[in-house]
């Protein structure tokens, strides 16, 4: 078997991480992220709660990966999206009432 090269990825707020890694052809997602070593370095990283994706669609842990794919861990979403933007657009309705 051939390795492939991947990219794994984690964004914060403040920062980002990004690791290179070489893996085994036929190698998982879950088996990437988990060789890269940032499930150690990053301990707030829950793979049962984080969604996870191969540039920006959302993957299962059980995806296979092919050369050169980048691994994006997601962080669980803070407020929800139809939220805020019904807040958004109340606030711009009270500000053209004005």
């Amino acid at each position: 078997m051939t390795d492939i090269r991947v990219q794994i990825c984690y964004a914060r707020p403040q920062s980002h991480d990004m690791r290179e890694l070489d893996v085994r052809e036929g190698a998982t997602l879950q088996f990437a992220i988990e060789q890269s070593g940032i499930l150690r370095d990053v301990p707030e990283i829950d793979l049962a709660a984080c969604r996870v994706g191969v540039y920006g669609k959302l993957k299962a842990l059980d995806t296979v990966l092919r050369d050169g794919d980048r691994v994006e861990i997601y962080r669980p979403l803070v407020a929800d999206p139809k939220e805020s933007r019904r807040r958004r657009a109340v606030k711009k309705e009270v500000a053209k009432s004005r």
